[in-house]
C-alpha cells in the first residue's frame, strides 16, 4: 500500500542532512590530512597538486557516465555503497603506512577510489532534494538553504578539529576518523529515504542494454545544452571549481606552512570560513525568497573571488586574511542554494539523476587541473606570483553575470522577481516546474 506523503513530515529530510553532515565532515578531514600528509613527508607542493589530480579525476569521470547508472540501481542503494567504498579506500592509507607499505602510487590510486566512488552517492542524495522537501511542506528555496546549510555546518566541524586533530594524531590517524564517518552515514541515509518510490531503482519499458544506457546518457547532455541557465551556471563554475581547488589544495596550505605558522591556524582560516558560510546559508534559506536572485548572485560571487588571492599574496600574518575569508563566506553561503533552486525548478524530476550527473561532470571537468597547476605554479614562479595569477583569472570569471544580460533572468516567471526580470531562463525542451 502506498504511503500517504499528504502529511507534511521532516524527518526523511532531517536524517538525510545529518547523514550528509557526518560523511562531508569526514571528507573535509581528509581534505586537510592528505594535502598535509604529502607536504610533511615530500616537502613537494607539486606532489600536492597530483594527489589532488588523482583524487578530482575520478569524479569526473564518475560523473561523466554516472547518471543512468543512478537511475537503474537506484538512489538509496547507490548512496550507501558509495560510502562504504569511501571509507574503506580511507581507511587503507593509514593502514598501508602503519605497516609499512605506503607508496606514493598508492596513495594516488586510494585517493582516485574516494573521487570515483563519491560523485556517484553525492549525486544520488541531491537529486532527492525536492522530493524530500515536498513531503516535508518546505518550501525548496528554504529546503535548498538547509541542505547547504549541513555541508557548510560539515566544512566547518571537519576545519575546525582538523588542523586540531592533525596537530595531536596526525595526518594519518585522522584519516582513520573519517573511515569511521563514512561507516555512520551510510545506514543513516538508507534508514532516511526507506519507503521513499523516488530513492528506489527506476523501473523501465526498456531492457538494460548499451545502447539504452548511451541514449539515457545524452538526455542529460542535451537538455543540459539546451537550457541556458544550467549553460551559464555549468560554464561560470567549470572556471570557478578549478580556481578554487587550486586555492584549498595547494596555495592556502602552502601559504599557512611558510607564512602563517602550521595546520592550527588552516584550521582556524577554514573554520572562520565555514562558519560565515554556514551563517550565510542559513539566513539565505530563511530570507532569500523576498530577494531578486541576479544581484544577490552577482555580488555573492564577486566577494568571494579576487580578495582572499590579493590578502594571500601581500600579507603574512593571520588575522586579515581570516577577516577576509570571514566575509567571503558569508558570501558564499548563499551561492549553493540559488543555483541549486534554479536548477531544481528546471529540471524534471525523471531526468534529475541524469542532469545532475552532467552539470556535475561540466564543472568538474577543469578542477582536478586546479590544484596540479598550482602546485607547479607555486614551485616555478613562488607563492605570491601564483596567488596573483590565480586571483585575477577568478575575476574574470566571476564578471560574468555583470557582463551577460542572460544572467538577469534567474527567477521564475511566476514570481514579482521573474515578472520584474521580463520572463523567466528559457528551458530546455520537455522541462516543467518542479
Amino acid at each position: 500500500m502506498p504511503e500517504d506523503f499528504s502529511t507534511p513530515d521532516r524527518r526523511p529530510l532531517t536524517t538525510v542532512l545529518a547523514a550528509n553532515l557526518v560523511s562531508i565532515t569526514g571528507s573535509c578531514l581528509t581534505y586537510m590530512g592528505v594535502p598535509w600528509f604529502v607536504l610533511q613527508s615530500t616537502g613537494s607542493a607539486a606532489r600536492a597538486g597530483i594527489v589532488a589530480f588523482c583524487t578530482l579525476l575520478p569524479v569526473v569521470l564518475a560523473a561523466l557516465v554516472g547518471g543512468p547508472v543512478i537511475d537503474r540501481i537506484g538512489r538509496r542503494r547507490v548512496s550507501v555503497a558509495s560510502d562504504l567504498a569511501c571509507g574503506a579506500a580511507v581507511a587503507a592509507i593509514p593502514l598501508l603506512q602503519f605497516a609499512g607499505a605506503l607508496r606514493f602510487w598508492m596513495l594516488c590510486v586510494l585517493m582516485a577510489v574516494t573521487g570515483l566512488c563519491r560523485t556517484p552517492g553525492e549525486t544520488a542524495r541531491g537529486v532527492l532534494l525536492p522530493t524530500l522537501a515536498e513531503r516535508a511542506g518546505m518550501p525548496l528555496t528554504r529546503a535548498a538553504g538547509w541542505y547547504d546549510g549541513a555541508a557548510r555546518c560539515a566544512a566547518l566541524t571537519g576545519s575546525a578539529l582538523g588542523g586540531v586533530l592533525i596537530a595531536e594524531l596526525g595526518a594519518a590517524n585522522v584519516l582513520l576518523v573519517d573511515a569511521a564517518t563514512f561507516a555512520v552515514a551510510a545506514p543513516l541515509f538508507a534508514f532516511g529515504v526507506r519507503g521513499l518510490p523516488e530513492a528506489q531503482a527506476q523501473q523501465r519499458a526498456e531492457p538494460v542494454s548499451l545502447r539504452a544506457y548511451r541514449r539515457e546518457l545524452a538526455e542529460g547532455y542535451r537538455f543540459v545544452a539546451a537550457t541556458p541557465s544550467l549553460l551559464g551556471l555549468c560554464l561560470m563554475t567549470l572556471v570557478t571549481r578549478g580556481l578554487d581547488q587550486g586555492w584549498s589544495a595547494v596555495l592556502l596550505p602552502v601559504h599557512a606552512r611558510e607564512e602563517l605558522g602550521g595546520s592550527v591556524e588552516l584550521g582556524l582560516l577554514n573554520a572562520a570560513f565555514g562558519v560565515c558560510a554556514l551563517t550565510g546559508a542559513l539566513v539565505y534559506g530563511a530570507v532569500g525568497s523576498r530577494f531578486r536572485r541576479w544581484p544577490v548572485f552577482t555580488i555573492a560571487f564577486l566577494v568571494v573571488g579576487l580578495p582572499r588571492f590579493v590578502v594571500a599574496a601581500f600579507t603574512d600574518t593571520f588575522s586579515p586574511l581570516a577577516v577576509i575569508m570571514a566575509v567571503e563566506g558569508l558570501a558564499c553561503g548563499v551561492l549553493n542554494p540559488i543555483m541549486a533552486t534554479v536548477t531544481y525548478e528546471t529540471v524534471p524530476e525523471e531526468l534529475r539523476s541524469r542532469v545532475l550527473s552532467a552539470t556535475t561532470a561540466s564543472v568538474q571537468l577543469v578542477t582536478p587541473l586546479g590544484g596540479l597547476a598550482a602546485g607547479f605554479l607555486v614551485d616555478a614562479v613562488g607563492l605570491p606570483s601564483t596567488l596573483l595569477m590565480v586571483g585575477g583569472a577568478y575575476l574574470l570569471a566571476t564578471l560574468c553575470p555583470v557582463i551577460f544580460p542572460v544572467w538577469r533572468r534567474m527567477d521564475p516567471a511566476g514570481s514579482p522577481h521573474g515578472r520584474a526580470a521580463a520572463g523567466s531562463w528559457p528551458r530546455g525542451s520537455g522541462a516543467k516546474r518542479v
